[in-house]
C-alpha cells in the first residue's frame, strides 16, 4: 500500500517529477532495494530541501540526487555494494564552502578511484558564490553543487569523516577515522581572502589521498 507524505501542495508538475525520479531510482536500485524504500528516501530528501528552498523548480532534482547517495551509502552500510573503493565524508556548518571546496578537489584529483560526498549540521540556502569562483580559478566548477544535510547512513557509510568547524553537532560514530581540519571559513570574505584557504585545502585533501592509497587521476 501506497505511504501518504504530508507536506505543502505541489504542483501537478513537480509530482511528476518525482514519479519520474521514483522510477529511474527503481531501475538503478533495482534487486537492491524495494520500491517502498526507494520513494521514503526520495520523499524524506526531498522534504530535507522543502523547508528551505529558494527556487522550488529543481526541488525534484535535488530530492533525486541527495536520495542517490543516500541509497547508494545505504546500499555500502548494509554490505550489498562492494566495490572496495575508499569513502570520505566532507562536514562543515553550512556545506557551502569549505566542505564543497574539499568535494571538488576530492572529485577531481582522486576520480572514479575514490567516493567522496559532503554535508552540514546547519546546511546553508546555496554554496558560497565567492568559494565557486575560487575553484573556478583551479578549472574546477562546483557551481552545480548545493548545500545539503548529513544522514546517519551516509556517515556510517564512510571510511573517512572530515570535519571543518561544525564542533559538536558533527556526528561520531564508533569505528571511523575522523579528521578535524581547521580552516578559516570562507563566509562572507573576498576572493583574496579565500584563495589561501582553497590552496590548504587542496594541499589536505592530496595527503589524504595519499594516505588512503588513491592514485590521483591523470590530467
Amino acid at each position: 500500500m501506497a505511504h501518504t507524505y504530508q507536506r505543502a501542495p505541489i504542483t501537478l508538475d513537480q509530482q511528476h517529477a518525482l514519479t519520474t525520479a521514483a522510477a529511474r531510482l527503481a531501475g538503478e536500485f533495482d534487486g537492491t532495494f524495494g520500491p517502498e524504500t526507494i520513494e521514503r528516501f526520495l520523499h524524506t530528501s526531498y522534504d530535507q530541501f522543502a523547508g528551505r528552498a529558494s527556487v522550488v523548480n529543481f526541488l525534484p532534482l535535488l530530492a533525486e540526487r541527495f536520495a542517490r547517495q543516500r541509497l547508494t551509502a545505504l546500499a555500502r552500510v548494509e554490505g550489498s555494494l562492494h566495490d572496495g573503493r575508499p569513502t570520505v565524508l566532507f562536514l562543515c556548518v553550512h556545506n557551502a564552502g569549505r566542505s564543497q571546496m574539499a568535494l571538488g578537489f576530492f572529485q577531481h584529483h582522486a576520480g572514479d578511484n575514490a567516493l567522496a560526498w559532503s554535508g552540514g549540521s546547519e546546511p546553508g540556502d546555496q554554496v558560497n558564490s565567492t568559494a565557486v569562483a575560487a575553484m573556478a580559478e583551479r578549472g574546477i566548477d562546483i557551481s552545480g553543487e548545493y548545500p545539503k544535510p548529513w544522514t546517519d547512513e551516509v556517515v556510517r557509510a564512510a571510511d573517512v569523516v572530515v570535519t571543518m568547524g561544525c564542533g559538536d553537532a558533527c556526528p561520531v560514530f564508533p569505528g571511523k577515522r575522523y579528521e578535524d581540519w581547521a580552516l578559516d571559513d570562507p563566509a562572507g570574505q573576498d576572493l583574496a581572502a579565500v584563495r589561501p584557504i582553497r590552496d590548504e585545502i587542496e594541499r589536505r585533501v592530496l595527503t589524504l589521498l595519499g594516505q588512503l592509497g588513491v592514485s590521483r587521476r591523470s590530467a
